[in-house]
C-alpha cells in the first residue's frame, strides 16, 4: 500500500463533497479540482489547485476540454512499480494522482426533462469524467477511484486509520463499482439516443428497443430461492420505485417466495381506489375485498378462504392503523405490505417478532421480463383498465345494478389469478377462487368447492373465453347469476345460449387476462 498524496475531484453531485475534501486535506492530501467543484471547495475554505495550473493549459471549449491532458491521465495511469513508467512521468514533469473523485453529468435526469432539446442532451454527455474513471479503475493497484458520495465516509475512515493509505482490496472494490458506473452511464446514453429521430428530436419510446440494456444493483442476497437448494438475490433499478425499494420495518428477512408473493399482493391492491385488502398464497388471491375501512376489508377478504389465508401475504392500498392491525394480528401471516404503518399498528404487531412488515413506495412495473434459455421475453405489464364502452351484454337478460358492480369487482381480481382462472364474488368480496387448472371447467368446479360463503346470488369472472358451454353450466349449478368473460370462442353462440337457458346475465369484455 502507499499513501494517497494527491487527489483530483470533479463532481456533478456535490453532496457530502466538502466534508470529504476537508478530511482528505486534513490527512495531507493535495487537492486538484475543476470548475464549479474547485469554486465550491475554495469558497468553503479548503485549499485546492485548479486543474489548469496542474496541466499548464486552460480549460477550453466551454469546459469540454479540461482534464483530457497527459498531465492528468499520465498522473493517473502510470504504474508505480514500473521503472520505465516512473522515468517517463519524471521526464515530462507529471505528478502522480493517487485518487480520482468523480461523478458524472446527470444525463438521465436531463433526458427525463419534458421537451428536452437534442443539443442539451448532447452537452450532458460526459467525456472527461468517464475517461478519468476508467483510467483510475484500470490502474486500481495504484489509484483509488471514488464514484459515489455514499463511499466517502468509509474511505475517509480507512485512510484515517491507516495513515492515509487504502488497501488493495478497497481499491479493487472501488474499481469494480467504477466500471459498473461507466457501463450504466453509456447504456443510458445509448438507450436514450435510440429514441432520437431524423429531425434530432427525442421521441417517447415507441415499441421495444432494438437492444435491451438492463442495469440493476444487488440489494441483498437471499437465504435461498424458491427452494433451499437454489441460490438467490434481489436486484433493484435505482431509477425506479416499487417493491425492490421497499423498507422492511419488522420481522425476519424476506425470502425469495415472500418477495414474489409481496409483488402479487401489491399489484392486486392497487387495482382499487377505496380501502382494499388482498390475501395472496403462492401468487394467487385466496381472498380479496373492499370495505368502508381497512379493517373491514381485511375481515371480508379473510372470510373467503380462512384456511388458505394461513401463512399468506397481505397487500393493502392504505396505511395500516391499529384497528386493521388488531384484526390481522389474530392470524399467522408471513408478510404485510402497505404504504405505511402508523405507530399504533406497529405497537400491535410488535409481539409478532417474525411477521415481516414492509412499507412499499409507490411504483409499478411497465414491463414484465421472463427468462428463457438463451434470452428473455419482454412484454408490457397488464395494466389495461376496462371502460363502460368495452362491456357488451350478450344475453337476453342484462345484469342488475348490483350484479354489474360485482362483475366489475370480480373482473379486477380475476386478472390476478393464474390461468385458467374462475372467480366467484359478490359486490366487493371474493367468494371462491379456481386457479391454475388445465381445464376451465375444472376451475369452475374448484372455485365453487373452495367457497366458504354462500354461492347463491354470486357472479363469476373468467380470465379467458369459455370453449364449451359446460363451464357456464357449472357456474349456474353453483348458484351464480351473472358472468363476465372476454368472449372470442368459436362456440360463443352456444355459450350465450346456455346462459340464456339458465337465466344468467353475461357480459363480454373483449379483453383476455391470461396469467402464466
Amino acid at each position: 500500500m502507499s499513501r494517497v498524496q494527491r487527489a483530483i475531484l470533479s463532481v456533478t453531485d456535490k453532496s457530502g463533497l466538502v466534508d470529504f475534501a476537508r478530511q482528505l486535506s486534513g490527512l495531507g492530501v493535495e487537492l486538484v479540482s475543476t470548475g464549479g467543484t474547485a469554486k465550491l471547495l475554495r469558497d468553503s475554505g479548503i485549499a485546492v489547485q485548479d486543474v489548469s495550473d496542474l496541466t499548464g493549459f486552460p480549460e477550453m471549449l466551454d469546459g469540454r476540454v479540461k482534464t483530457l491532458h497527459p498531465k492528468v491521465h499520465g498522473g493517473i495511469l502510470h504504474r508505480r512499480d514500473d521503472a520505465g513508467h516512473r522515468a517517463a512521468v519524471a521526464e515530462h514533469g507529471i505528478p502522480a494522482i493517487d485518487m480520482v473523485v468523480v461523478n458524472l453529468y446527470a444525463f438521465e435526469k436531463t433526458a427525463a426533462k419534458p421537451g428536452v432539446h437534442f443539443e442539451e442532451l448532447i452537452e450532458n454527455i460526459d467525456i472527461g469524467g468517464p475517461s478519468m474513471i476508467r483510467s483510475a479503475a484500470k490502474n486500481f493497484q495504484d489509484v483509488a477511484v471514488v464514484t459515489s458520495p455514499g463511499d466517502y465516509a468509509a474511505i475517509a475512515d480507512e485512510m484515517a486509520r491507516a495513515g492515509g493509505e487504502l488497501s488493495k482490496e478497497t481499491k479493487w472494490r472501488l474499481a469494480q463499482k467504477a466500471f459498473a458506473t461507466t457501463a450504466a452511464y453509456d447504456s443510458a446514453i445509448a438507450s436514450t439516443l435510440e429514441r432520437v429521430g431524423e429531425k434530432f428530436e427525442l421521441s417517447p419510446p415507441a415499441g421495444f428497443p432494438a437492444t435491451l440494456r438492463l442495469s440493476f444493483h444487488k440489494q441483498m442476497d437471499l437465504r435461498y430461492g424458491e427452494n433451499p437448494h437454489q441460490k438467490a438475490a434481489m436486484y433493484a433499478d435505482d431509477s425506479a420505485a416499487g417493491v425492490a425499494h421497499a423498507k422492511q420495518v419488522q420481522g425476519k428477512e424476506l425470502s425469495y417466495n415472500n418477495i414474489v408473493d409481496l409483488q402479487a399482493a401489491w399489484d392486486l391492491a392497487h387495482e382499487f381506489e377505496g380501502p382494499f385488502c388482498g390475501i395472496i398464497k403462492h401468487t394467487n388471491p385466496c381472498g380479496a375485498a373492499t370495505g368502508k375501512t381497512l379493517a373491514e376489508a381485511y375481515v371480508r377478504a379473510l372470510e373467503c378462504d380462512p384456511v388458505s389465508a394461513f401463512g399468506g401475504v397481505i397487500g393493502v392500498n392504505r396505511p395500516i392503523d391499529a384497528a386493521a392491525a388488531s384484526e390481522m394480528a389474530k392470524l399467522f401471516l408471513e408478510v404485510i405490505a402497505a404504504p405505511s404503518f402508523d405507530a399504533a399498528a406497529k405497537q400491535v404487531f410488535a409481539s409478532k417478532k417474525n411477521l415481516r412488515l414492509v412499507e412499499v413506495p409507490p411504483g409499478r412495473q411497465d414491463w414484465v421480463l421472463k427468462n428463457i434459455s438463451g434470452g428473455l421475453l419482454v412484454q408490457d405489464a397488464d395494466l389495461l383498465q376496462l371502460k363502460e364502452s368495452d362491456l357488451k351484454v350478450m344475453t337476453k337478460r342484462a345484469p342488475t345494478a348490483e350484479e354489474h358492480r360485482a362483475l366489475l369487482f370480480a373482473w379486477k381480481i380475476c386478472k390476478h389469478v393464474k390461468s385458467n382462472a374462475i372467480l366467484y364474488a359478490r359486490d366487493g368480496q371474493t367468494v371462491g377462487v379456481g386457479a391454475g387448472q388445465m381445464s376451465r371447467v375444472d376451475s369452475c368446479k374448484i372455485g365453487a368447492m373452495k367457497a366458504q360463503l354462500p354461492l347463491k346470488g354470486t357472479v363469476a369472472a373468467s380470465d379467458a373465453f369459455f370453449p364449451f358451454p359446460d363451464g357456464v353450466e357449472e357456474i349456474a349449478k353453483a348458484g351464480a347469476t351473472a358472468i363476465i368473460q372476454p368472449g372470442g370462442s368459436v362456440r360463443d353462440q352456444e355459450v350465450i345460449e346456455a346462459a340464456d337457458r339458465l337465466g344468467l346475465a353475461m357480459i363480454f369484455t373483449g379483453v383476455r387476462h391470461f396469467r402464466h
